[in-house]
């Protein structure tokens, strides 16, 4: 199973020290030495009971399975609010007041001093993309094959998202972090049925295209060529199919848990809080209806979702060509 990376962002919780008249009680030295403990060091010394494993690197609450520790860094989903730290953990998840989280973690550490188990940081990972064709004549001939409308094609052509490989000619589809950084590539051959991944892809960072103006909806798709036949039947029934967030999952897997969340999922949500509404148009076998239940189970409670199967064939792809071959039949 993927190890979910959590790149916390500084919104994500207001500064320890801004909890008011609280710092009457803590001195800023008690503080600093507080926040030194990570959440995973501070659960697997005092309450290892609280800690279920859910991934290799990564480990939810007993009492929040939608809080994720993994990477050095925690994120509680269905509160949109993270951190690093046991003490904002026990102030923003558990309630304490800012002196009594203090006092927890420092008389804690007093009595039994901690096991550190801080996990690394592997957040920046190096992305080994293939050099570029300046004349990708064969990813645009490929996806033309799939019924991918020309200006659906462009539009990745110019914003960047998609280009040719080389040597091997196949299509690269990028996912980019909030930075701008490439930080995954999707690979699909154009004379093959190869599919795979650049070396270095973080897999929560897949290929997406966000709305062009403020949308609460995203659309998911199981893979680049999913999204990007969505996107031409919009364009071909005269929508608008720029107005929502588009998103692939860079492929899914069975599991044996009923509430696994896509890491691509959780960061996307995580980037754009403003979204409450999952549209789901994952592939009709049995992968794609197990995802879609994990996706269900774990956050029909804090959004709206909608498991809109594809219309003919397994997948989106299959969709799209069929109504492309209903048309031509007739106009004939």
């Amino acid at each position: 199973m993927t190890e979910i990376v959590l790149t916390m962002m500084v919104k994500d919780l207001p500064p320890t020290e801004g909890q008011g008249d609280n710092m009457a009680y803590a001195t800023s030295e008690e503080i600093a030495k507080a926040k030194e403990m990570d959440l995973l060091t501070y659960l697997r010394n005092y309450e290892p009971g609280e800690l279920v494993k859910v991934a290799n690197g990564t480990y939810c609450t007993r009492e929040h399975d939608s809080l994720k520790i993994s990477n050095g860094k925690w994120y509680w989903f269905s509160r949109r609010v993270g951190s690093s730290t046991a003490l904002d953990y026990l102030i923003h998840v558990k309630g304490y007041s800012l002196p009594a989280a203090v006092e927890t973690i420092l008389g804690r550490s007093l009595e039994k001093p901690p096991v550190s188990y801080k996990q690394p940081d592997r957040s920046s990972k190096i992305l080994l993309l293939p050099p570029r064709n300046e004349n990708p004549r064969k990813v645009t001939a490929y996806l033309r094959s799939r019924g991918i409308h020309p200006a659906i094609i462009d539009f990745c052509y110019r914003n960047n998202l998609l280009y040719e490989g080389m040597p091997y000619h196949n299509a690269v589809f990028i996912g980019y972090d909030e930075k701008g950084i490439p930080r995954y590539a999707a690979l699909r051959g154009t004379a093959s049925k190869f599919k795979g991944e650049a070396t270095g892809s973080d897999k929560q960072y897949s290929f997406n295209i966000p709305a062009a103006k403020e949308s609460t909806t995203v659309h998911l798709f199981e893979a680049a060529i999913d999204l990007l036949s969505y996107a031409t039947m919009e364009y071909r029934a005269g929508r608008d199919w720029h107005k929502d967030h588009l998103l692939s999952l860079a492929g899914v897997f069975i599991t044996k848990r009923e509430d696994v969340v896509p890491v691509a999922l959780e960061r996307y949500l995580k980037v754009h809080p403003e979204i409450d509404t999952i549209i789901l148009h994952l592939d009709r076998d049995a992968i794609g209806r197990g995802a879609a239940q994990g996706i269900i189970n774990g956050l029909g409670k804090q959004y709206a979702i909608q498991d809109e199967l594809p219309e003919y064939g397994n997948d989106m792809n299959d969709t799209l060509r069929y109504q492309i071959m209903m048309k031509e039949a007739h106009a004939r």
